[in-house]
């Protein structure tokens, strides 16, 4: 079984599209990033990045329980536990290579031109272009890859696509102000469209709408989202604060055991 820690965000829709094109079974963990649940303890001892995408296998190598974090990680290590997606053993060299643009180049560009675009204070004009440009540069070198092919290695649909529907899936705001973002990009576009028109990907588009997550964008949210924006907390207040917590519950608790609400 697959513990999926998941939040309805480009990376985790990576991982959702994997393990429903596998029908691998899962159980879905939803976590708050809105409400900081990336940074509880329970959490970091599964991602200390806190961060999602994250899994546990509870029938990993040696039968042993095992963690996977990194988005790319997770695919790489699903599809060798399934050997599905991963191409033709001839191809890997290109696999990687692409995963890893997708990794490292065209999905945290594409996430700083969406902070910067709508997140960030006003003013930041260059920070806004470089980020946006940056963007725009990954989906052409994709796009120009993708000239003449359906997928974006070797002959078939492989995790190298998955990955990059998951950031293609925001070209919208990655693009703000486009009226068509991928009509730039024909070949991407293509391949978007065939990713996303396969069933799994509505599945994993189905994933976690049942769950309230926050979506109210408040100084809390944006504390839990980017914390190294914010001075580091005072030890000593943040256990001042807990402690108070703690006392806090202890006190509702006892309340409620003897049906005091008040």
């Amino acid at each position: 079984m697959i513990r999926f820690y998941f939040h309805p965000t480009p990376n985790p829709a990576k991982i959702a599209l994997f393990l429903e094109e596998a029908n691998l079974p899962y159980e879905t963990v939803p976590v708050d990033t809105g409400k900081g649940e990336q940074h509880a303890p329970a959490f970091l001892a599964i991602n200390p990045n806190g961060k999602v995408p994250a899994i546990v296998d509870t029938d990993g190598p040696g039968g042993r329980e095992a963690r996977v974090f990194d988005s790319t990680a997770i695919l790489l290590y699903l599809a060798e536990k399934t050997g599905a997606f991963l191409g033709a053993p001839e191809d890997r060299p290109e696999l990687l290579s692409w995963l890893l643009f997708i990794a490292s180049g065209l999905g945290p560009f594409s996430g700083q031109a969406v902070h910067f675009q709508y997140a960030a204070p006003a003013g930041l004009d260059y920070a806004v272009n470089r980020y946006r440009r940056e963007a725009e540069r990954h989906y052409q070198v994709l796009d120009d890859h993708l000239a003449g092919r359906r997928f974006i290695v070797g002959e078939t649909y492989s995790i190298a696509d998955m990955s990059a529907w998951g950031w293609l899936d925001r070209a919208p705001r990655v693009m703000k102000g486009a009226e068509d973002s991928l009509a730039p990009f024909p070949n991407l576009k293509r391949l978007f469209e065939a990713v996303d028109a396969r069933p799994a990907a509505a599945r994993a588009r189905a994933i976690g709408k049942d769950h309230p997550f926050k979506q109210v964008h408040d100084e809390q949210t944006r504390r839990a989202l980017f914390p190294s924006n914010y001075p580091p907390e005072n030890p000593a207040s943040l256990l001042h604060e807990r402690h108070v917590a703690a006392i806090h519950l202890r006190h509702r608790n006892a309340a409620q055991a003897h049906g005091d609400e008040s």
